[in-house]
């Protein structure tokens, strides 16, 4: 029996195969970011490793997916499923761009922090909005709607192993070579010609439209690794003559704890596509759908962490505004130097970072009762705070990496009001529960404080319930809505 962690393995591996067949371009950004890792492995030594070993940074990747309907949506969670991965966050690309990106997100991934240890593979899935009124009027969404149904992304074989593999922890091996074979092959960019005015149809509305409804199959639109120095690897991408995108999205760079996501990505390619024109020829043309994405991970925020987060975006946006001739990099650098905590032990102290707490061996007992609260265990020098690596995404960043490798800003009918999607409607869509982030990492926060609490003999619940940050408490806030 093959696992399911050692199929997402192995499917992560040949994806990222597969993807640098198609997009050589991937390579030199995989064989870069090594590169980079392991100069700052050498210069930081252990330190580099605070957020992760070198051995899931070496094998982490996310992947992107775009679908057209919910259908599709909910097949994907199966094949996902078989691998270990759940629906986890609700992100509304619609409301964070500039320009026109019709769709709503989730990210497939897992959630249990052994098997994130394992194997941390996310795919980053993105639902067309057809209902939007915004982007789509009743013709053009009835001409999608009737064009979407009508293909078939995942074949049935693959779905079949999918849910045995889901039901039964994973397959046999000869099944498990069929589920992969089939799995990728689902995701590879297909041949077959596209036909050119449906696509410029949907190409005026959006570039993303176009990409998810204006073919017959679905295809991987970036695959992801992870560096240490994003900052670096963007001059030494740049070096080599590979076009980037204009900013590295996400906080900005500074002496303080890293938090959340920092992403950036080379530009998307010219690449050749057959085209089937309005009177039947094929041609050759070319489409630019496809980039490489990469991530630098930081700290995973707390609800109120997160509020401070998105409050500092806007006053940057204002300074911007303000100040139109000062890089947008220096003022938030000067924003998150007057408005963020500038250590760890501050940012856990605030309760605005996730961390997990652990005793502190050999500390001198000379009597003294522990105190039953997080921030003077730390200060006492009972306990130490590990971070939580923040695991999934930001959806301004995720719709300006978008946006960014668009060549226009598509049309959005303001004058309409949008349809109502969020966590609930796509849980519904699903027909599975879209996990709230938040609830996963407050969980490891707290499952570390009432295993302290044991070690120092308080009550196991008392960090717990003494915690001034208790408000992240998985069973009172529901899923964000965007």
């Amino acid at each position: 029996m093959i696992a399911q962690w050692r199929l997402r393995a192995a499917f992560a591996q040949r994806l990222s195969a597969m993807y640098g067949r198609e997009v050589p371009a991937y390579t030199t950004l995989v064989d870069v970011s090594r590169e980079v890792n392991e100069d700052v492995l050498r210069a930081r030594g252990a330190a580099a490793e605070r957020l992760g070993s070198v051995g899931r940074l070496t094998a982490e990747r996310h992947g992107a997916i775009r679908v057209g309907t919910p259908r599709e949506l909910r097949q994907v969670a199966r094949v996902f499923g078989a691998l270990g991965m759940r629906p986890v966050g609700f992100y509304d690309l619609r409301e964070a761009a500039v320009g026109a990106v019709p769709v709503v997100s989730t990210a497939f991934r897992p959630v249990d922090g052994e098997e994130l240890e394992r194997n941390p593979f996310r795919v980053f899935t993105s639902l067309l909005t057809s209902a939007d009124p915004r982007f789509f009027d009743e013709e053009l969404r009835a001409r999608l709607e009737t064009f979407l149904s009508a293909r078939e992304l995942f074949p049935p074989r693959l779905l079949d192993l999918a849910d045995r593999a889901a039901a039964e922890g994973g397959l046999a091996e000869a099944d498990a070579e069929r589920f992969l074979r089939l799995a990728v092959g689902s995701f590879e960019l297909s041949p077959e010609p596209v036909d050119q005015a449906w696509y410029a149809a949907l190409e005026r509305v959006s570039g993303v439209a176009a990409d998810i409804g204006g073919v017959g199959s679905t295809h991987l639109n970036h695959l992801t690794p992870r560096v240490l120095d994003i900052d670096e690897l963007y001059r030494r991408m740049t070096a080599r003559g590979v076009e980037m995108i204009d900013t590295i999205q996400g906080p900005p760079a500074w002496a303080g704890p890293d938090v959340l996501l920092r992403q950036t990505s080379f530009r998307a390619l010219d690449e050749p596509r057959a085209l089937r024109t309005p009177d039947g020829t094929v041609v050759t043309g070319a489409l630019r759908v496809r980039f490489g994405e990469v991530e630098a991970r930081g700290i995973a925020l707390t609800r109120e962490g997160r509020a401070r987060y998105d409050d500092l975006l806007a006053l940057v946006d204002r300074h911007a505004a303000d100040q139109p001739h000062t890089p947008r990099s220096a003022l938030a650098r000067a924003v998150w130097e007057e408005h963020m905590p500038r250590t760890e032990r501050e940012l856990a102290a605030r309760g605005l970072g996730f961390f997990t707490y652990h005793t502190v061996p050999g500390r001198p007992r000379d009597g003294t009762r522990p105190p039953a609260a997080p921030d003077a265990l730390l200060a006492g020098g009972w306990v130490r705070a590990e971070p939580i690596v923040y695991e999934d995404f930001l959806p301004r960043s995720a719709a300006g990496i978008f946006q960014s490798n668009l060549s226009g800003t598509g049309a959005r009918n303001a004058a309409r009001e949008g349809a109502r999607y969020d966590a609930a409607w796509l849980s519904g869509a699903l027909d599975r529960e879209v996990l709230d982030p938040f609830t996963h990492y407050a969980r490891q926060r707290d499952a570390s404080l009432a295993r302290v609490a044991g070690e120092l003999g308080l009550d196991p619940g008392a960090l717990v319930r003494t915690d001034p940050h208790r408000k992240e408490s998985h069973d009172q806030h529901p899923a964000p809505r965007h």
